[in-house]
């Protein structure tokens, strides 16, 4: 059996920045990922190779996207080599100082053991290995970003501050939309990269290697540290022992379509153990696992947030004819032009009352052949197609001698107009923290009131429908939030920290309370929503519990 100095379960934001800062002091490293390794061209495009990329190992299903769905809530997290940051839309905002809170609300408490000053070293330090740098519209095309361009002018209307946030996104030096990146293949991948192509597909996957996910930046240099990364280990297990832990994971083999093995059990040795395998990964794996750990605090399941997350979309823009007063005209917005997310508009908190709670707006591109699917769907389609073989068939019978048909052809493609001049609209912020993770029959279940966080939502909505309107255009909620559910990308909680053991479940720094050794550096530590994106914050607040397990090593 090897034993490792550290065996850090997962390779998310947490457990990639764990990872790295661990093997750069010297120790033994041991990173156990269930997900696949996913190189730069393995993304799928095609819908075969798409309807095989989710995480259901019970299926024979390897894929990056892991969906979990709940009573009034459903959630997406990734699976693979670099965790969410494969997926996720490359934003890297700091918490702002004053949504680090201490406040009641009905059913809790959301409260902060850390403050924006301790962690500002530590975002500096994960902005720079992530190379974080802001959209460059200061230069051609990006300064003529659409959707980029349309958020500032509805921020500058509604009085609300505009930013450019930081993105771990590389757009070359200078900025050169697919030129290739200094430094090869010097990853561990060992694949050439690109510049960004502005097309859009953050969320599926950067298949030309310019997004600077986790495992192009942390886990490339823990990598060459001589960190021992293993992927398709799907911990299932662990327990305690005089030298520490033992983790018992399952080995997957994900090559070829056919029938496969069962997946093979092992074991590995730690002297120190940090969990790093998500929200939902973590509070399952310490729920599961609770006989070996009795005295874990009973606050384990508590805390849970979807930081916010809400959907909208501006459909039918329309801006002033210059040429005639009062007449419009289709205003593009071309969101498919750019990385998804170019731009964030932030309504701040105000007070502690239930529509003060602060919450970003930003812009969202999506992949240009989701265009097509929205445009030429089979009934526009066809209807189309049909009044152009009618035209080129009453020219056959009355011979017709027009032998150019472009305008027909025009015709029958259709303007796409619906999809350049549409916009979604990503909100996330602070809602209210109330959810609780259980065990139901083995699985996790989870018993969120969604009627707490009301008031925020309704704000959301109402500022949402002020940028569509500021915009010329038409506004339509997510239709889920008619049906009283929502969907996250961004689970936080269910491991919270706290100062005491009926606070949470660690300490500020990330240590189990009651279980030295036993580190948690994930989004499930989390008190409360961050508010903007929280990857940064949960890379931050694991660069400062590095510091801490350095220190007692």
């Amino acid at each position: 059996m090897d034993v490792f100095d550290a065996v850090v379960v997962g390779s998310g934001f947490g457990g990639a920045v764990t990872a790295f800062r661990l093997a750069d002091a010297g120790l033994g490293v041991c990173v156990l990922e269930r997900g696949k390794r996913f190189p730069p061209g393995s993304f799928p495009r095609s819908p075969h190779e798409t309807a095989k990329n989710f995480w259901d190992p019970d299926s024979r299903l390897y894929g990056m996207y892991d969906m979990w769905s709940f009573s009034t809530m459903d959630a997406l997290v990734s699976s693979g080599l670099g965790g969410g940051s494969l997926i996720y839309a490359n934003v890297l905002i700091r918490k702002p100082e004053s949504w680090f809170v201490h406040e009641s609300f009905d059913g809790g408490r959301e409260d902060w053991p850390v403050t924006r000053e301790e962690l500002e070293p530590h975002y500096e330090a994960v902005e720079t290995v992530m190379g974080a740098e802001r959209y460059p519209v200061d230069v051609e095309p990006y300064r003529s970003t659409p959707k980029t361009l349309a958020m500032r002018e509805a921020a500058e209307r509604l009085g609300l501050p505009w930013e450019l946030p930081k993105l771990a996104v590389s757009f070359g030096d200078p900025p050169v939309p697919g030129a290739p990146l200094e430094g090869g293949a010097d990853n561990l991948h060992h694949a050439p990269r690109y510049a960004c192509r502005l097309v859009g597909e953050c969320d599926l996957g950067c298949n030309f290697g310019s997004k600077n996910s986790l495992d192009f930046t942390y886990l490339s240099v823990a990598d060459r540290l001589g960190a021992d990364i293993r992927t398709l280990c799907e911990v299932r297990s662990f327990e305690r022992v005089p030298e520490g832990f033992l983790v018992s994971y399952l080995k997957h083999d994900a090559a070829g379509d056919g029938d496969r093995p069962p997946p093979v059990r092992h074991t590995v040795g730690a002297r120190r153990l940090i969990l790093s395998a998500g929200t939902f990964g973590t509070t399952y794996l310490l729920m599961r696992n609770r006989s070996a750990f009795p005295a874990l605090s009973p606050a384990l399941g508590t805390r849970f947030s979807g930081n916010g997350d809400f959907l909208g979309l501006v459909f039918k823009a329309r801006r002033p004819r210059p040429d005639l007063p009062g007449e419009t005209v289709p205003r593009l917005l071309e969101p498919s032009f750019g990385p998804v997310i170019t731009s964030a508009l932030r309504v701040d908190r105000k007070g502690s009352g239930a529509r003060d709670r602060g919450f970003y707006i930003e812009d969202a591109g999506y992949p240009e052949f989701l265009d097509w699917l929205v445009e030429q769907n089979v009934l526009t389609l066809s209807d189309r197609v049909a009044r152009f073989l009618l035209r080129r068939g009453w020219s056959r019978l009355t011979r017709t001698a027009k032998s150019r048909v472009g305008r027909q052809l025009n015709d029958a493609m259709g303007k796409g107009l619906f999809t350049a001049t549409s916009l979604p609209l990503l909100g996330m912020g602070r809602d209210v923290p109330n959810g609780r993770m259980f065990l139901r029959d083995g699985h996790l279940d989870l018993d969120w009131k969604l009627a707490a966080s009301d008031a925020y939502f309704t704000q959301m909505n109402e500022t949402m429908r002020a940028v569509s309107h500021s915009l010329g255009g038409r506004y339509a909620a997510n239709p889920l939030w008619l049906l009283n559910r929502l969907i996250t990308v961004h689970p936080v909680g269910g491991a919270p920290m706290g100062r005491t053991p009926r606070e949470g479940v660690v300490d500020p720094f990330g240590q189990v309370f009651g279980y030295p050794g036993l580190s948690i550096a994930d989004g499930s530590v989390l008190p409360g929503p961050v508010g903007p994106n929280p990857s940064l914050t949960i890379a931050a607040l694991a660069d400062r519990s590095a510091d801490r397990i350095i220190e007692d090593q």
